[in-house]
């Protein structure tokens, strides 16, 4: 069996590795955002692929769900010390290797896909991992800042350093509309059995990887069943509410099923508590949706499976 899942941040990935276990024979590819990248130092920085490529490859850091496992942060320490920043985004030391040999494959010309498969060499983790787009895609967001003014900021900065203090007034993938999907994208959809969308952020992980010209139309051809990033009104994780008022989505599992649409969804796999949601066209199931423990993980990896299967 052909797998597609596009992916971005912690949810994803630990979806991704409870799907390795409940299908440890099927061919599993991975479209990861690259919207979240960031120029840092003179480096470039792609925390989905990363956050996929450490947490399959056994790299992680288990407790906050992204960065290295053991990690130290002497550079970023030193770096302070010089008064040189920003401070606010915290690369470890290991993390840093990472970054520099990224960036020095694509200095020497090599495309974001042929370097994010150099990396994958050493991690091995289990699946095909492919950036959306070799074209640089940023996200943007246009705030409201009390003291500087109506002004848009990279997606990182009001991440990290506001935690989405700061009330979205339009979310933007720069680059996005002028991109084309990185080799081997297409090709992988179109030859899949099924998609699976894993509970990532709808606006800013599968939104922007949506966003690139071709995929959604893509994705709309096949079987996808998709797993709710919302639990009753709030975020499994992170601050996707954030981001879905600046869009106009209500923040419950109804509203984002009804935000992807039966035109992109064929299944909806959301919490139990939200077994009265109504999707119309979609196929709904409730299902629990935590992803506590690898058991609980891969269980609502094989009940999506299993509704993929199903609706095919």
């Amino acid at each position: 069996m052909k797998i597609v899942a596009p992916a971005g941040g912690i949810g994803a990935a630990r979806f991704l590795r409870g799907l390795r276990q409940a299908a440890p024979e099927a061919e599993i590819t991975v479209i990861g955002n690259t919207g979240d990248d960031i120029s840092l130092f003179g480096l470039r920085v792609c925390p989905d692929l990363d956050t996929v490529m450490y947490t399959l490859g056994g790299g992680i850091n288990e407790e906050q769900g992204w960065g290295r496992a053991a990690e130290t942060f002497t550079v970023k320490e030193e770096l302070a010390a010089y008064g040189a920043g920003p401070s606010w985004f915290g690369l470890g030391d290991r993390d840093f290797a990472t970054h520099i040999v990224r960036t020095q494959m694509l200095a020497a010309g090599y495309r974001l896909s042929a370097v994010t498969e150099a990396l994958c060499h050493r991690w091995e983790p289990g699946v095909r991992l492919l950036p959306m787009t070799d074209d640089q895609v940023e996200t943007h967001v246009v705030v409201d800042d009390p003291e500087h003014g109506r002004r848009a900021i990279h997606f990182q900065e009001w991440w990290v350093r506001l935690r989405a203090s700061l009330p979205a007034v339009a979310i933007t993938a720069i680059g996005a509309d002028d991109a084309k999907p990185a080799p081997g994208v297409l090709k992988a959809i179109e030859t899949a059995d099924v998609v699976l969308f894993p509970p990532s952020n709808p606006v800013v992980s599968i939104g922007t990887i949506l966003g690139v010209p071709g995929l959604r139309e893509a994705f709309a051809a096949k079987t996808v069943v998709g797993v709710s990033p919302i639990i009753g009104a709030a975020p499994v994780r992170g601050m996707a509410d954030a981001c879905l008022t600046a869009i106009g989505v209500e923040t419950t599992a109804e509203a984002v099923g009804r935000h992807y649409g039966a035109g992109l969804l064929d299944g909806w796999l959301v919490a139990e508590e939200d077994a009265a949601a109504d999707v119309p066209g979609v196929t709904v199931r409730a299902r629990p949706l935590l992803m506590s423990d690898a058991e609980s993980t891969a269980a609502l990896a094989g009940a999506a499976l299993d509704l993929a299967r199903e609706l095919a």
